[in-house]
């Protein structure tokens, strides 16, 4: 990846879930001031709250500068043509500020056309992932094409998914993992893929009480997620990490628990190792609340400081 890239993404930025449980109005006053504390990038999931497309534009237009990244977009959710078509429109409205990150998995293999245009082949993972970027990259556009060529990134975990990524797309974003799979992904992809990862933190001075937290997230992943399960064991982790609840050595490998000063050292670990941003994901007791307090408390530990200088006055866009 390019210095310039790597320099307008930013190196923090702020991965969460919550945003899809409050109103409109309130996602935007929170874009706002996230921007405002000088996080690089804003990356959101997808799960059965707004889809993919809407809470990018919501994001994009009540911000000016900050990169809006879906972390990620559910390939299994809707056919390639569509999500073409509305990458292209946020392209158009917001040039450069939108990256596209894809995951999931159709487990259907039937093959199938809409209206002439083929539906990509379901089936292994990584085949499916192919199958859906040649779909997108097909897609025929009857409106503006942007001038960018589009940014995408994959939900990339083990090595062919992340060779895929390095080959086909601007990169990857792998979520739940040390900081050794960060060290790996580098390797594997080379030095010019963009390699953004997600980092759950926990800010709790009670030590017990924090791992007690950061224990829950991962043995709901681990639990309900086989491919993290699988990703883990890739790593060395064993059934005595694994089984039975995780163990302490696997915690702490996805966690950062403590304060801010814990999370700074856990970021800079993933960046020192290859990765090119880091996306900071915030765990509370109330997953649904935003944890705009941790956000703030973060920030003077995680950025050099704002950018209020690179934001222009409400209401003129750049």
């Amino acid at each position: 990846m390019t210095d310039v890239a790597r320099s307008a993404f930013g190196q923090v930025g702020i991965w969460t879930m919550a945003y899809e449980g409050h109103p409109a109005g309130r996602v935007r006053e929170s874009a706002a001031e996230l921007e405002e504390l000088g996080y690089g990038a804003i990356w959101y999931g997808e799960a059965f709250g707004r889809d993919t497309v809407g809470q990018a534009w919501l994001l994009l237009a009540a911000t000016h500068r900050i990169t809006v990244a879906s972390g990620i977009a559910n390939i299994a959710y809707r056919e390639p043509i569509s999500l073409a078509a509305a990458e292209r429109t946020l392209g158009e409205a917001f040039p450069g500020r939108y990256l596209l990150g894809l995951g999931g998995h159709r487990v259907d293999d039937t093959v199938h056309h809409v209206d002439g245009f083929p539906v990509p082949t379901r089936g292994k993972a990584v085949t499916t992932m192919r199958s859906y970027l040649d779909a997108l990259d097909a897609a025929p556009a009857h409106g503006p094409v942007p001038d960018r060529t589009p940014r995408r990134v994959l939900a990339a975990l083990g090595p062919k998914m992340l060779e895929l990524a390095a080959a086909r797309t601007w990169g990857a974003h792998p979520y739940f993992v040390p900081v050794e799979h960060t060290a790996q992904a580098r390797r594997i992809m080379g030095p010019e893929a963009f390699l953004g990862v997600e980092q759950a933190v926990v800010l709790d001075t009670d030590v017990d009480r924090a791992r007690e937290l950061a224990t829950a997230h991962v043995a709901m992943y681990i639990t309900a997620a086989p491919h993290q399960a699988a990703s883990m064991r890739r790593l060395g982790f064993g059934d005595e990490d694994l089984a039975g609840g995780p163990s302490r050595r696997l915690v702490d490998a996805i966690v950062a628990y403590g304060d801010t000063d814990a999370a700074a050292r856990r970021v800079r670990q993933h960046l020192d190792a290859g990765a090119d941003h880091v996306c900071v994901q915030v765990l509370t007791a109330d997953p649904a609340a935003l944890p705009e307090r941790q956000w703030r408390e973060l920030a003077p530990a995680l950025l050099t400081g704002p950018r209020r200088d690179s934001i222009p006055p409400a209401g003129r866009r750049v």
